[in-house]
């Protein structure tokens, strides 16, 4: 059990730092263009340099809610984590990790919209560049949403061990 919590835990810790990655740095998506490679993210648009993202006035509100979503997931990433080493030392077997794994359920679901509505609104929109791909961060988006959702369901697996 003493293992299985320890695993856990490590995944946790690896699903923020992730979450983290993901959502700071600029490599959603990547082009190439004339001046060289082009990388877009929630934020900038960097080629040599970076600079803001220009969006289209209809797009903003999409990216605004993307960015948001992703932040979200990230502070109830951080919750369930501190939930987690909480409930762990306070609680009896039995009553454990419910909260845990119901903030996880909710992280899952932040990283879920959030990469939903840049997949739909931002695929193969790289200003200026042909020959797009998606970029590291977006697939790390991806496993994050994958790791959130498999230990929110370990949580609430756990609390009647």
């Amino acid at each position: 059990m003493l293992v299985l919590l320890a695993g856990i835990f490590v995944v946790h810790i690896a699903t923020v730092i992730m979450l983290f990655v993901s959502t700071i740095a600029n490599v959603w998506m990547v082009g190439t263009s004339s001046l060289g490679t082009v990388s877009t993210g929630l934020w900038l648009l960097c080629n040599n340099t970076c600079e803001q993202l220009p969006v289209r006035t209809s797009d903003e509100a999409s990216l605004k809610a993307v960015q948001a979503f992703m932040i979200l997931s990230i502070i109830f990433s951080v919750i369930a984590l501190v939930m987690f080493i909480v409930q762990l030392f306070t609680l009896e077997k039995g009553k454990r990790f419910y909260m845990t794994g119901a903030i996880m359920l909710v992280c899952w679901l932040c990283i879920l919209i959030g990469v939903s509505i840049y997949t739909a609104r931002f695929t193969d929109k790289v200003p200026l560049s042909t020959n797009s791909h998606h970029g590291y961060c977006f697939i790390l988006a991806w496993i994050c949403f994958c790791f959130s959702f498999i230990i929110s369901i370990l949580y609430l697996v756990l609390r009647k061990k």
